[in-house]
């Protein structure tokens, strides 16, 4: 690769750029992306065969004939590669995981360049890593570095800062849990990616810790009241219908980073060349904005959809910690997932007759006073749902779009750096966008807490 001091030449051809645009999501991906096809001047699909790209194409756009959109070839291990590609576009499109494997070589060739990247990313240790290592040139060279920008993590950042809003001063939020229930008419099928990538994570926790120790302490924010009760292993939220126990997703981890990076910045990121108009919007935006304690648990509608969680946590926990259990895991996915997850991944079927349900069920003060007072417990709760399509498949692309195109049609509002999606999009009109195609937002009560 070339010195980190030396400029990359660039001739902007294209808006964008899909890379692993024929794997499982990134055909989906392209096909979300031909939907605005008129929006985007113009993008090309990257990837190691431009057979299977060409075969993805045409896939996504059935029923028509596909559009002449450039296939270009590119490998994760050569360096100059990327940098060729990443010198012709305003943004990259990362879809190829696990991206603890294949995601940094792409995030150095965008810095480098100045390009801009987003990814469907959940890895925290990978977010993380990106973060420390590249934040700093990322400023630098005029990029924007952007992961989680699927269902891992856009429900869950702008579900939070709904819910948030909703607390009308004086009231204020303590914690807000959200509730993640996975629906069908068929049966739920996951991507193999997602169970490898799990995986893992689960092998490589050791090295997140080793990270966060290696950074200095990020700035926390005050939350008003005590912290929350930990609560029991299963819960059964009556008012929502579910049984639940918690998940360890990457959603609280980048909801947190969000919430410290908005304690250190009150009123958000100023964008590069910022309008005074969008200036001002951001920080009458961000002044509603009330940080409260976040977790994230996974619900059935029955208790023993709840044992199967907790029984497939428990085979990827014991498991993937031993190379012999890895192999294991990703040799026979489908049984140690019991069912949820195989190589194959699911059938068009499967992907449109899934859905899900994200509540937020937010506890807090009805007055701010109150919780200087001994021993007050919240007396006020308020819940909102975030509710769209398969989260893998299409949830997943219509998010990611969404962002690129915000990306693209608002840069100069925008910081350079590498950061969480919700305190870059945030104050931008993501949520209108994602609800115009399909993903709603609603406030579903606000009540009194009885004593």
């Amino acid at each position: 690769m070339q010195d980190d001091g030396e400029v990359v030449a660039k001739t902007i051809i294209y808006d964008l750029i899909i890379l692993g645009a024929s794997g499982f999501t990134g055909k989906y991906v392209v096909k979300e992306a031909l939907k605005f096809h008129n929006s985007l001047k113009s993008f090309a699909l990257a990837g190691r065969n431009p057979t299977k790209l060409t075969q993805a194409l045409q896939w996504a756009s059935q029923p028509h004939p596909p559009p002449p959109i450039p296939i270009l070839t590119f490998d994760t291990s050569d360096p100059q590669s990327l940098l060729s590609l990443c010198s012709q576009t305003k943004l990259i499109l990362n879809c190829v995981g696990p991206f603890r494997l294949y995601g940094e070589p792409v995030v150095a060739a965008c810095v480098q360049t100045g390009c801009d990247y987003l990814d469907i990313c959940g890895e925290p240790e990978f977010m993380e890593r990106v973060e420390a290592k590249y934040g700093e040139k990322a400023v630098q060279t005029g990029s924007l570095v952007v992961s989680a920008c699927g269902f891992d993590s856009i429900p869950a950042e702008l579900g939070l800062i709904f819910n948030s809003r909703q607390w009308v001063p004086p009231a204020v939020p303590n914690r807000v849990e959200a509730y993640v229930s996975l629906e069908s008419q068929k049966r739920i099928v996951g991507n193999f990616g997602t169970f490898e990538s799990a995986v893992l994570g689960i092998a490589n926790a050791d090295k997140l810790q080793e990270l966060r120790r290696s950074r200095p302490r990020r700035a926390r924010p005050v939350i008003p009241g005590p912290s929350p009760p930990k609560g029991p292993l299963i819960e059964h939220q009556k008012k929502i219908g579910l049984w639940a126990v918690k998940l360890p997703s990457a959603d609280s981890i980048v909801v947190r980073r969000t919430l410290a990076a908005l304690t250190e910045n009150p009123v958000g990121l100023p964008g590069v060349y910022e309008s005074a108009e969008h200036s001002e919007k951001r920080e009458a935006f961000w002044s509603t904005v009330k940080p409260a304690h976040f977790g994230v648990k996974i619900g059935s509608k029955s208790l023993l959809g709840v044992f199967r969680f907790i029984t497939v946590g428990m085979f990827m926990g014991l498991l993937g910690r031993t190379a012999f259990g890895r192999w294991l895991l990703l040799k026979f996915p489908s049984i140690f997932s019991l069912g949820w997850f195989r190589k194959k991944g699911p059938s068009d079927d499967e992907v449109r007759s899934a859905s899900f349900k994200m509540w937020f069920v937010g506890c807090g003060f009805s007055n701010n006073i109150l919780v200087s007072e001994a021993n007050m417990k919240p007396d006020m709760e308020i819940i909102t749902r975030v509710m769209g399509p398969e989260i893998g498949y299409l949830t997943t692309p219509i998010i990611l779009i969404q962002c690129a195109l915000i990306l693209l049609s608002q840069r100069d509002n925008l910081p350079n750096g590498v950061f969480p999606p919700g305190i870059v999009f945030g104050p931008t009109e993501l949520q209108e966008r994602l609800q115009e195609n399909g993903i709603s937002f609603d406030v579903i009560s606000k009540s009194s807490l009885s004593a």
